[in-house]
């Protein structure tokens, strides 16, 4: 059963950058599209980025269009996520999941971004 686990997240200030690290364990990555998504304090989940399992298409929420890239690597069996131009309303933890969109039900560790001066 796939595993991922979720790495890279810290504090930074505005305008700073972060790389974010899913690796996976226990099945082939390139069975599954992988997404990211995050939940902010007293905020709902959203839905973040997307990336299709050969990597060939990538979709991305309005709010990080333009600032965040998603990408994979098959072979180390890890997706990142490169944060850059971080703003503080970024600050949330980051979930990567073996599907795209957001569910209440997904439970993993995450990983804590918080951008801060």
């Amino acid at each position: 059963q796939l595993q991922l686990v979720e790495s890279g997240g810290g504090l930074v200030q505005p305008g700073g950058s972060l790389r974010l690290s899913c690796a996976a364990s226990g099945a082939p990555l390139d069975n599954y599209m992988i997404g990211w998504f995050r939940q902010a304090p007293g905020k709902e989940r959203e839905a973040v980025s997307c990336i299709a399992r050969s990597g060939g298409s990538t979709n991305y929420a309005d709010s990080v269009r333009g600032r965040f890239t998603i990408s994979r690597d098959n072979a180390k069996n890890t997706v990142y996520l490169q944060m850059n131009s971080l703003k503080p309303e970024d600050t949330a933890i980051y979930y990567c999941t073996p599907f795209c969109g957001t569910s209440p039900h997904y439970r993993s560790k995450g990983t804590q971004v918080t951008v801060s001066s």
